[in-house]
């Protein structure tokens, strides 16, 4: 498995983990997944963005 392949997977357990703590009212859990996850997709947009420079 890549490291895109495992980043991507981590932001889908992380977007299932904040759904979950919204559903039963962690709120600051809620954030803090949140911004876990914001880190998590932009490396994950770093990741593919290092290929397309590749590639040009």
């Amino acid at each position: 498995m890549s490291r895109g392949q495992r980043l991507a997977e981590l932001a889908s357990d992380l977007s299932l983990a904040v759904e979950r703590a919204r559903r039963l009212g962690l709120a600051t859990t809620v954030y803090l997944l949140s911004m876990a996850l914001v880190e998590v997709k932009e490396a994950v947009e770093a990741d593919s963005g290092d290929d397309d420079d590749g590639a040009a």
